[in-house]
């Protein structure tokens, strides 16, 4: 999983694309793997789960915490809160659109979102379960849960994978199509404003697609080094090499400082940036990638066109209805 992909071939590609052919729409319906077929009621299975606060030791945190489904479908906090008031060390990456990760997680130690979706809940800094045979013995103990389950999977069907299945399956849904962008390279040459396009024109001028390609803009399964080039005033000010990213979970020296591109999509809505959720503006992250990555200094304009464009990626969010949840009556969750 972790070994690095070769950015070679993905910039070649890039570089003999006509623009038309180079930019894609967003599709509306994500791929889902054969063993996970979605199903209505497997979705609101999955939505109930990923509200539910009881998936944490106290009761307190959800998926949604972080992740939230009424925003950019993250935070906007530098570093996302979990159980007992702590925090990691990363900020939260969006879920709208995450189904179209090739990899999970910021140093892609998730293959898919169902093994996303276990991780949190029993991590101690974020929702803190001891264990997922801990969660599915709560779940157990919810008369409105054992019904849901036996619903979507059949009798006695709680379990770590079926709720996992479920939760991706909701995740599978939320979907951003339609920017301003879409509707651009579909043919609606008004949609986006001469500065956006201008700043359309500026990301292929520089090669910003060389990493944020496809129609997630988010290479796709890519990973990347953050930062390339090494400046010692950001550095001071926003401590980017402290965190080793993909090295942190392969413990391996090449992969130091390697990130899973993320996705452009809805980017301007998803403040602060970058992994350790250190820089709080739009304008300041396009500086600053052109400065670490690109080693280029753009100009006051060109950072404004850049950034309408980026405006241009925001999409139609599907409505989201909260679900009710199993209740506990006479009790308490244990």
């Amino acid at each position: 999983m972790f070994k690095l992909r070769s950015l070679v071939t993905a910039l070649a590609l890039i570089g003999s694309m006509s623009v038309a052919n180079a930019w894609e729409k967003l599709p509306t319906q994500a791929p889902e793997p054969a063993d996970n077929p979605s199903t209505p009621e497997k979705i609101e299975l999955g939505k109930m789960l990923y509200h539910d606060p009881r998936l944490s030791s106290t009761g307190t945190v959800s998926c949604a915490s972080c992740h939230n489904t009424m925003l950019g479908g993250e935070d906007n906090r530098p570093n996302s809160m979990g159980v007992n008031g702590q925090t990691g060390g990363r900020s939260a990456p969006t879920v709208w659109n995450s189904a179209f990760n090739k990899v999970q997680f910021w140093d892609g130690r998730a293959a898919t979102l169902e093994e996303q979706a276990a991780g949190p809940v029993t991590n101690p800094i974020e929702m803190g379960m001891k264990s997922w045979d801990d969660v599915t013995a709560r779940l157990k103990g919810i008369p409105g849960y054992q019904a849901a389950f036996k619903d979507v999977y059949g009798e006695n069907s709680i379990s770590k994978e079926n709720a996992t299945k479920a939760i991706a399956a909701y995740e599978r849904t939320l979907i951003t199509p339609n920017s301003p962008y879409d509707k651009f390279v579909g043919g609606d040459k008004s949609a986006l404003t001469a500065q956006q396009i201008r700043g359309m024109e500026k990301v292929a001028e520089l090669g910003c697609g060389s990493c944020h390609s496809g129609a997630a803009f988010n290479g796709a399964g890519t990973f990347q080094k953050f930062p390339m080039n090494a400046d010692g005033f950001l550095e001071a000010k926003y401590h980017f090499t402290k965190d080793k990213g993909v090295a942190e979970v392969s413990k391996k020296s090449e992969d130091e400082h390697f990130f899973k591109v993320p996705t452009l999509r809805n980017i301007a809505l998803t403040a602060p940036y970058f992994h350790n959720g250190s820089v709080a503006t739009l304008e300041d992250a396009v500086k600053i990638m052109a400065k670490v990555q690109l080693n280029k200094e753009l100009s006051k304009d060109e950072t404004a066109d850049i950034v309408a464009f980026l405006n241009g990626l925001t999409g139609e969010f599907p409505k989201q209805t909260m679900p009710t949840l199993p209740l506990t009556s006479g009790k308490t969750t244990n």
